[in-house]
């Protein structure tokens, strides 16, 4: 379920920064045809961000958080079986001295 999640959130983040570079593309664009001077440089730097940061969603930081949040789900489950375990050993305690009574109870 962790890894769905992560990869939808990859899938959101590309798409918002390709949307904000292509509405970075649209603006600038014109201005540069109109400046006539050297400013070609920004829509390479436009582009060259986004595929940078396309690079830094879907490279090693994502691999990270789904190793941190799988971690984070063991040690929860973890603590969620020895909680479970401590319930059952108290019923099992309780069962045993409810046994012992009713045999005294024979006896007597």
């Amino acid at each position: 379920m962790a890894s769905k999640t992560t990869k939808d959130i990859r899938v959101t983040a590309t798409s918002r920064i390709w949307l904000c570079a292509t509405a970075m593309l649209a603006i600038c664009i014109p201005l540069v045809a109109v400046a006539h001077s050297g400013g070609a440089i920004i829509p390479l730097v436009v582009i060259a961000g986004a595929a940078i940061s396309t690079v830094g969603v879907w490279g090693g930081f994502s691999d990270r958080l789904m190793k941190s949040s799988s971690a984070r789900t063991i040690q929860e489950m973890e603590q969620r079986i020895a909680n479970l375990e401590t319930i059952c050993s108290s019923q099992e305690l309780e069962l045993h001295s409810k046994l012992k009574r009713l045999e005294s109870k024979e006896r007597i």
